[in-house]
């Protein structure tokens, strides 16, 4: 039997009758001799013993005892655990057990005539299997016990000097030890904080842990605030701070600053109570120094620099490696896992060893081996602790389910990792031969799945984040590079990692009127307003290239449309229209890098363009134009300032990377040469490139052009013009729908617009092509009835129903509406060699 303290010890104080009175008293609790003395005074109990469980005699024996003296109550020396008895119920549950007078009775225990709480000692969470290896017991001579608030603390109390007891399986005795159990009762601090006025009540070891006097604490959150770690004061004050609201209970670990300016790590277990409107009400919480007295230098040390590591982690895979690499050099485990909780399961994202095939099979779903993952339901256990959110220990021998066993035979730690109230991930160690956790480990492990989890949330935060830029930032883009006749387009955007913003660089490839132009360009700065400005002005350049201007004029207009936008941004821009036919390349500039060119032997350069400044600098500004000739096998090279420009390098060391590699490339795939290109980029800032192969008209289109005359025959004349025309071409079983198609087409024109009305057809292998352009903006609308006593809309009904397809495009102040037509596959005709026949206003009915 353990020894006795007197009756004549502390005095305990009295709950009364108010749920929070008894907060005032927690300030009285001076030094006091023993750890269950303590524990006797936080509860205001009559009386308060310490059981540890004999594994050999399969019995709770009493080591510690304080107040009144244990005859008193009729506290047993010896408890059997087989028996019926609160010590041994609440032991074998695992769970807190509270009774009153009349319940104590019921079992038995008359003796006793006081109402008395059991907290078991709970190092395994009571769903995981398995009994307490202990229990603390209070008793009180009022007959309901306490009030619920300081159950509450009690309960926090035990469970803090649960998760530092140290296990290990040699022998041991004397005070506050059975066989290889140890009490950690030193530097437990209590409080009782009210978030609704910031007032706090503590005890002198929760002033003496934050090094605070306590003849000068105002009783002020704040006052603890001010001793807070600056990195750690987020974490802080999603406990003591107005904000937020969980009833559920949570932990963390943090640093306050010692007088000496020396961090001390605390870990804080509370509960939140809320108010009957759910808000945050009375925060009742213990905290205990996670390094206590006798730690070393070299601990300490290690401790910071896992924090530093952590601090500049910004990926899951980051904070993974690190948490396993510090595990891995401190704790010497067989098995380490880092893991992220995605609703259910357990995924895995990092390893030592890293061979996935050595873990059970229940982690490797399928029979897989290329990564782990566990589902929470096939583990009730693990499950478990991590609804319990405490650092958990199994030694050597535990009970374990098979998918836990496998991992740990020698002993099994698993360290959940909560944030902001939730559990976001957990990392597990294993040894293969019996290994012992000391209080010293206990110690590192609930400081390392602090700052891990803290690390994770805030990764996972970023991931999001930069998941959601990804997003963004690509839906502005083409999904999709159309195909091109006689070339080969491919491009790559990567978004940069300085930061977390959006960028503003873009790319584009636009078809229009038989003329192909790429776009590129940046907007200035990395942010949701650059990201907005650049959909803005991409979308300006295309609808001004799809109207069919030169390109001087598509980029004077989308710099006066950035102009009157009012932004102080500016963006960059890199214009290019190719005439697929007859090579030639009409380049712009403002104000962004110069494109290279790649000939056909491989010499690549800088195309001089004369170019302009940014868009949105220059009202009135102009932009010349540089046309160039390309031959088939050239190679035309658009990029950002992201791939030519880094801290490492100036924007000419840049250039000339890339043009050592296009000119050492294989353009007989050039994605392949565009992945080249882009893995060497900086990454810093975003990086988009465009590239494109010119490979030359295999068969030239014809083309043939007429402008209507306003006579009552015009279209009689387009007829005959096109019959003439499709004759010459070779073009004789599709002859008729042609002619029925022209028709249409210009009988619309004459009859409902004004001004010049041009016919364009254009044969190009097995398509024939008919454009009308007219000046009226208005596209052509089919009607959706049309019935007997309709006077219109057959028209365009007939030109549907002919067409292989059709469409209306703007173009300058009015529109083209067009028409293609597939033909039967045929031998090319000798005219399709002479270029185009009856140029405009040449030709005659």
């Amino acid at each position: 039997m353990g020894r006795n303290v007197s009756d004549g010890a502390l005095s305990a104080s009295r709950d009364g009758g108010s749920s929070n009175g008894w907060v005032e008293n927690l300030m009285d609790l001076g030094p006091l001799r023993s750890g269950v003395e303590r524990f006797r005074a936080v509860a205001g109990a009559d009386q308060a013993a310490a059981y540890l469980v004999d594994p050999d005699a399969h019995e709770l024996r009493l080591t510690e005892a304080a107040g009144a003296a244990t005859g008193r109550y009729g506290l047993p020396a010896v408890c059997a655990l087989s028996g019926r008895s609160p010590l041994a119920d609440a032991v074998r549950s695992n769970r807190p057990l509270w009774l009153d007078t009349a319940q104590v009775v019921s079992y038995g225990e008359a003796g006793i005539g006081a109402s008395m709480g059991v907290m078991p000692l709970t190092t395994v969470p009571p769903a995981a299997g398995g009994a307490a290896p202990g229990c603390l017991v209070v008793v009180w001579d009022d007959p309901a016990g306490p009030v619920l608030d300081r159950r509450t603390l009690l309960e926090l109390y035990a469970d803090l000097v649960s998760t530092y007891m140290d296990v290990d399986g040699g022998e041991r005795t004397g005070r506050g030890a059975v066989r290889g159990h140890r009490l950690p009762w030193d530097r437990i601090g209590t409080f009782t904080l009210d978030r609704g006025t910031g007032r706090i009540h503590t005890d002198a070891t929760m002033l003496e842990l934050f090094d605070v006097d306590p003849g000068t604490f105002d009783g002020h959150v704040e006052s603890l605030i001010a001793h807070t770690l600056l990195d750690d004061l987020p974490t802080f004050m999603s406990i003591v701070g107005r904000s937020g609201a969980t009833s559920e209970v949570r932990d963390l670990v943090f640093r306050a600053r010692r007088s000496s300016g020396e961090p001390r790590w605390l870990h804080l277990r509370c509960r939140v109570r809320l108010d009957d409107r759910g808000r945050p009400g009375l925060v009742l919480g213990v905290v205990a120094d996670v390094m206590p007295q006798g730690a070393t230098p070299a601990e300490v040390a290690r401790v910071e620099e896992l924090t530093a590591a952590l601090a500049v982690a910004t990926t899951v895979q980051d904070v993974g490696r690190i948490v396993v690499d510090s595990l891995g050099t401190r704790l010497n485990a067989d098995r380490l896992a880092f893991a992220v909780l995605r609703g259910d399961r357990l995924a895995v994202t990092a390893l030592d060893p890293p061979t996935p095939g050595t873990w059970p099979r229940t982690w490797r779903p399928d029979g897989r081996t290329e990564w782990l993952e566990l589902s929470l339901s096939a583990s009730p256990a693990l499950a478990a602790v991590l609804g319990e959110g405490r650092t958990t220990v199994w030694p050597a021998g535990g009970a374990l389910e098979p998918g836990l066993a496998g991992v740990g035979p020698g002993g099994l730690a698993v360290l959940p990792l909560s944030a902001e109230g939730r559990v976001v991930g957990a990392c597990l160690a294993g040894w293969d031969a019996p290994r012992r956790v000391t209080a010293q480990e206990r110690s590192w492990l609930a400081v390392t799945a602090g700052r891990a989890a803290e690390a994770l949330a805030r990764a996972q935060a970023i991931d999001t984040e930069r998941e959601l830029v990804r997003v963004l930032q690509t839906s502005l883009l083409p999904r999709e590079l159309p195909s091109l006749p006689g070339a080969v387009a491919v491009a790559r955007y990567l978004p940069g990692t300085a930061g977390l913003e959006m960028g503003g660089d873009w790319y584009d490839v636009i078809i229009s009127n038989n003329q192909l132009a790429l776009v590129i360009g940046d907007v200035q700065g990395h942010s949701a307003e650059a990201a907005t400005i650049m959909g803005q002005v991409s979308t300006a350049v295309r609808a001004y290239s799809a109207e069919g201007h030169p390109p001087d004029v598509v980029l004077a207009r989308a710099n006066r449309l950035l102009v009157g936008m009012k932004t102080d941004l500016f963006a960059t821009c890199c214009y290019v229209s190719v005439n697929m036919e007859e090579g030639i390349a009409w380049f712009v500039r403002a104000g962004h890098p110069a494109p290279l060119l790649r000939l056909p032997d491989g010499t690549t350069e800088e195309v001089d363009v004369a170019g302009g400044p940014p868009l949105g600098v220059v009202e009135d500004a102009d932009f010349p134009i540089t046309v160039v000739d390309i031959s088939p096998g050239a190679v035309l090279a658009l990029v950002t300032d992201g791939l030519v420009v880094s801290a490492e390098q100036a924007e000419d060391g840049g250039a000339r990377r890339v043009r050592d590699v296009l000119g050492a490339a294989d353009f007989s795939d050039v994605g392949r040469v565009a992945d080249e290109l882009i893995s060497g980029a900086d990454r810093h800032d975003d990086v988009a490139l465009l590239l494109l192969r010119y490979d030359g008209m295999g068969l030239r289109p014809v083309r043939a052009s007429w402008r209507a005359w306003r006579l009552p025959d015009a279209v009689m004349h387009a007829r005959r013009f096109t019959a003439r025309t499709v004759r010459s071409w070779g073009v004789t079983e599709e002859a008729d729908v042609v002619l029925l198609v022209v028709s249409e087409l210009v009988t619309n024109a004459v009859v409902h617009t004004q001004g010049d009305v041009h016919l364009d057809l254009t044969l190009a292998g097995d398509r024939l092509r008919i454009a009308v352009t007219d000046s009226l903006p208005r596209a052509p609308v089919k009607p959706r009835i049309v019935d007997w006593e309709s006077t219109g809309g057959r028209g365009i009904m007939l030109v549907e129903a002919m067409s292989t397809a059709w469409g209306s495009v703007p173009v300058g102040g009015g529109k083209q509406v067009w028409s293609e037509i597939a033909l039967p596959a045929r031998g090319a005709p000798g005219a399709q060699g002479s270029g185009r026949a009856d140029r405009d206003g040449e030709s005659t009915p």
